[in-house]
């Protein structure tokens, strides 16, 4: 009997989308967008189960149709302003009233399409490594001391005191959540709050190029060309 604990793909996919409508199954490359991610979790040998939490007759159709398990989201928790933080613990609540035997989240945003096993493998490993989550990250796009704010018309730093201009060879890297990977113990997730990374939490680093959070049109059709450029080498 294999007593090694089982795993989770999460994957969220609302029906409501304000930057790119119906962005979800939106056709990617020859597949709706969601797919993508459910391929890949469906392949891996890691991973027990593929549920995709959706309020969304036609995405929980799609779904489906490429295999996934549907956890019908409740409205309070599909509107622009529902944290997924809440979205998960909703879930963990109602798989543990159902007696699942899950204990690791491996949580997926169909978003982020260029993913690959090796980088939902590295976070895996963390986790048997002693971390509570992990999280794939990249280099920020910005440096945050090069950041500025505008307030009435003028612009102000947002770091007081330092100087914007300095060489960006010169700063300490900065990185930022790409959002592709998000994985946890079940039982370390937190009862309230918004973060996704109870602590101790282990990075994995994800190259630009592969880092992509489809957010509009502009988002799409770059991850598009990607994709197409993969198919054709």
């Amino acid at each position: 009997m294999d007593d090694s604990p089982r795993v989770i793909a999460f994957i969220p996919a609302r029906g409501g989308s304000k930057g790119l409508p119906r962005k979800n199954i939106r056709t990617l490359a020859g597949k709706p967008l969601l797919a993508w991610t459910v391929d890949l979790a469906r392949s891996m040998a890691a991973i027990d189960r593929v549920v995709v939490s959706t309020d969304d007759p036609e995405i929980a159709e799609v779904s489906r149709s490429y295999g996934a398990e549907i956890l019908w989201r409740p409205g309070h928790l599909a509107g622009d302003d529902a944290l997924p933080a809440d979205v998960v613990r909703d879930a963990i609540r109602r798989f543990r009233e159902t007696g699942v035997r899950e204990a690791i989240m491996v949580y997926l945003q169909p978003t982020s399409p260029l993913r690959e096993r090796k980088d939902i493998t590295a976070c895996l490993k963390l986790l048997h490594n002693g971390y509570n989550s992990a999280a794939t990250f990249t280099e920020a796009a910005l440096h945050p001391y090069q950041a500025w704010r505008i307030s009435g018309g003028k612009p102000f730093l947002f770091v007081d005191g330092f100087n914007p201009w300095r060489m960006r060879q010169r700063l300490e890297k900065a990185y930022q959540l790409n959002g592709a990977v998000y994985a946890f113990w079940m039982n370390s997730f937190p009862g309230r709050g918004f973060s996704m990374l109870p602590e101790p939490c282990g990075a994995v680093l994800m190259p630009k190029e592969r880092s992509i959070d489809i957010d509009d049109m502009l988002d799409f059709e770059l991850v598009e060309i990607l994709i197409s450029g993969r198919a054709s080498k």
